[in-house]
């Protein structure tokens, strides 16, 4: 695992950023979808106590049950700022994927990976940290501009720069729900991390990877602050 640096400032921070993007990972297909473990991490904060809480919740890829999962909280190290929301969470997601008792195989980020201003959102950062494959799957599209896709579930369109670069999917997990936006981290695929979220999505529209992590992060926060 590469060491973590805190930045001083967003001129170091996105320095950070430029020296560790070219360490990702974009020819290998990654784990098929549905095989081994997938690892879903997520934070919830209290901005008034400077408090981060992270989890992460490990499952079966094939039959979606827990197999494992950790908490971790710590202080809010990095003020907010729109493109590096990775430098305030990624010490406490570290720390939640280093109390597993298991191997976390694939992780999912409830964020952006290359779908990001600087192609280095928190699926990317964290996987060129641990070596990882990383996925991320995100509520919104950022900045990017996309076509609506079809209405059934498992249709998608690109999600593109202002060049033109594919830089993630608009992914319909659900017949006719909002889509989720789909972007490589490091060492996956578009069509595997695609296809390992439709299978995490059997029933809702965000994968269940995230939404355990969602609830085991608000539940640690709420206890950390009680």
């Amino acid at each position: 695992m590469t060491t973590i640096r805190t930045p001083a400032d967003e001129t170091e921070a996105r320095a950070i950023q430029d020296e560790l993007r070219g360490r990702v990972v974009l020819d290998e297909p990654g784990p098929p979808a549905g095989t081994g473990l997938v690892t879903g991490v997520d934070v919830a904060y209290d901005d008034e106590r400077d408090v981060v809480a992270a989890a992460a919740v490990v499952l079966d890829a094939a039959t979606l049950a827990v197999v494992d999962e950790a908490t971790a909280v710590g202080r809010v190290a990095f003020p907010y700022v729109p493109g590096l929301l990775a430098f305030r969470e990624i010490p406490t997601v570290l720390a939640a994927l280093e109390s597993l008792t298991s191997d976390p195989g694939l992780v999912v980020c409830d964020g952006y990976g290359l779908a990001h201003p600087r192609r280095f959102g928190l699926a990317t950062h964290l996987g060129v940290l641990t070596g990882l494959p990383v996925i991320g799957v995100a509520k919104n599209p950022f900045m990017f501009a996309y076509e609506q896709p079809g209405a059934r579930r498992g249709d998608s369109s690109p999600l593109r720069a202002d060049d033109g670069e594919e830089v993630g999917r608009a992914l319909r997990t659900q017949e006719d729900v909002k889509p989720v936006f789909v972007s490589v981290g490091h060492r996956v695929d578009l069509a595997t991390a695609c296809a390992h979220t439709l299978r995490l999505a059997p029933d809702y529209r965000l994968p269940e990877s995230t939404r355990r992590a969602d609830s085991l992060c608000r539940r640690a926060l709420r206890e950390a602050t009680a």
